[in-house]
C-alpha cells in the first residue's frame, strides 16, 4: 500500500475529492478509478485504505465526498464529481481512455447505474464499472431507475465487476448474486467475486460503534480481503489479466 497523502481538490461549490496518485512513477498514463463512498455523508476518508491500496497497484484513484442530504439525494454531487474527474484526470497523469467508475454500498449502485444506463452520455460513460457490497433493485438517485431493471432488459454497455462479502450483514450478498445472474443471462461481461468478510471489511475497514463510522482495519484477514477488492479495481482498469470467472470466487 502506498502511504503518500492524497492531493485534495474541489469539484463543486467547495466540495472536495482526494486524488491518490500511483505509487510508482511511470512514463505511461495511469488508468483512472473514480470511487464513490456509501450513504454516510462525506466519508471519502473511509475509502482511503482501499484507495491507497489501489494506487499502490498503479491506479490514479479519485474519491469525492458527497451527501444524500444535498442536491437530489446526492445526484448533483455524484454527477459533478464524475464530470470533474473526467476533466482533471489527465492533469494528474491519468488515462481518460481507461476510466473505471466504482462505488461501495450505495455508491456501488450509483456507479453501476450511471455506467450502464442507456441515457448516460458518451462523455461521462466509463470504460468499466465496479459495484462493491451494494444492492441494485432500488432506484438510483443518479438515473431514476434501478440498475437491475434496465440490465435485466438488455446487455450492459460496459464490462462490470461485482464484489461482495459473504459475511455482510448490512447488504446481503444475495443482492449481488441476483444482479450477476441477470447479467449472465443477458450475456453481459461480468466478473463476480465473493470474499470472506463483511460490509466494512471489503473496503479494508472495520465498523466502530463508538465512532459510528468505519475505520481502517488492522486484522490480517480483513486486509487480505480488501487487497482482493483493490485487485478487482486494477483488473477492471486493465492492469491485470481477466480471471475468466463469471461465478463467485474467493480471494
Amino acid at each position: 500500500m502506498t502511504s503518500a497523502p492524497p492531493d485534495v481538490v474541489p469539484y463543486a461549490d467547495g466540495r472536495l475529492l482526494d486524488v491518490h496518485r500511483p505509487a510508482s512513477a511511470s512514463t505511461e498514463p495511469a488508468p483512472v478509478v473514480l470511487l464513490w463512498h456509501g450513504s454516510g455523508p462525506d466519508e471519502r476518508d473511509v475509502l482511503r485504505p482501499l484507495a491507497r491500496e489501489a494506487a499502490g497497484l498503479g491506479l490514479l484513484v479519485l474519491v469525492p465526498d458527497w451527501s444524500v442530504d444535498r442536491g437530489g439525494g446526492g445526484r448533483a454531487e455524484l454527477l459533478a464529481s464524475l464530470a470533474q474527474a473526467r476533466r482533471i484526470a489527465a492533469g494528474y497523469g491519468g488515462d481518460p481512455t481507461r476510466f473505471v467508475l466504482a462505488g461501495w454500498s450505495m455508491g456501488g449502485r450509483e456507479a453501476v447505474a450511471v455506467a450502464t444506463h442507456p441515457d448516460t452520455s458518451a462523455e461521462l460513460r466509463p470504460t468499466a464499472a465496479v459495484g462493491i457490497a451494494s444492492h441494485y433493485a432500488d432506484p438510483a438517485v443518479t438515473t431514476g431507475d434501478a440498475p437491475l431493471d434496465h440490465l435485466a432488459a438488455g446487455p450492459s454497455p460496459v464490462p462490470l465487476w461485482l464484489v461482495h462479502g459473504t459475511a455482510d450483514e448490512v447488504v446481503d450478498v444475495e443482492h449481488t448474486r441476483r444482479l450477476s445472474a441477470a447479467l449472465t443471462k443477458r450475456m453481459s461481461a461480468v466478473r463476480h467475486v465473493e470474499l470472506p468478510t463483511d460490509h466494512a471489511g471489503v473496503v479494508m475497514t472495520v465498523f466502530d460503534p463508538g465512532a459510528r463510522r468505519c475505520l481502517p482495519a488492522t486484522a490480517a484477514d480483513t486486509l487480505a480481503a480488501g487487497r482482493r477488492t483493490a485487485a478487482v479495481l486494477a483488473e477492471a482498469a486493465g492492469l491485470t489479466g481477466p480471471t475468466g470467472l463469471t461465478g463467485p470466487t474467493g480471494p
